[in-house]
């Protein structure tokens, strides 16, 4: 994490200020000012169409009740993209610019969520490791739990006794399936 600080803060805003002074260099003052203008301009305009497009399918997900998983990091790296073209530099330009137009930002996409579930798989079976490890200590059984009867025979979990309050104390409230099984209304003794 140190060293993504180390570049973020201190490398990028060196490289950044090297290639300002090259192409400033090159071209001048008055084209390198108005080029890193033009550039953060563009990326308001690209961020605004593409941030619309993004939106319009997260929509279209939500709508055909599917988990709008690809639409969410769609707008990550859209919103990271515009980020990176409103930050004066071209180095950050280039950078920005890949991730607003679609096709880069699906290879993007593809390769971060290879090294993404990769890393989930990883830790859901070290997760596993260490559930299947503590279960062991229990005492459970190795079918996935401790043995219960779960036939017919089988009684009902035993009920637990009403408060005597007229007020629920955290825990003790119940479901009751059946409408039959609640006390009759209580006569309002100011009648």
């Amino acid at each position: 994490m140190a060293f993504l600080l180390l570049l973020v803060f201190i490398v990028v805003p060196i490289v950044e200020l090297y290639v300002i002074i090259q192409v400033g260099q090159a071209v001048g003052l008055w084209p390198t000012l108005f080029l890193l203008l033009l550039s953060a301009v563009l990326g308001a305009a690209m961020l605004r169409s593409q941030g619309r497009a993004v939106w319009r399918r997260f929509n279209d997900a939500l709508t055909e009740r599917r988990m709008p998983h690809r639409e969410v990091l769609d707008g990550v790296l859209v919103i990271l993209g515009g980020a990176l073209l409103l930050t004066p530099g071209f180095v950050t330009d280039i950078f920005g610019l890949v991730l607003l137009i679609p096709p880069s930002r699906d290879l993007i996409r593809k390769f971060g969520s290879l090294f993404f579930f990769r890393r989930i798989q990883v830790g859901a079976r070290a997760a596993d490791w260490g559930f299947r490890r503590a279960r062991g200590r229990r005492g459970g059984s190795s079918a996935g739990g401790p043995s219960t009867a779960s036939g017919p025979s089988a009684s009902p979990p035993p009920r637990r006794p009403r408060p005597s309050k007229s007020y629920d104390v955290e825990g003790e409230a119940q479901e009751i399936k059946d409408e039959s099984l609640l006390d009759p209304p209580r006569a309002d003794p100011e009648r």
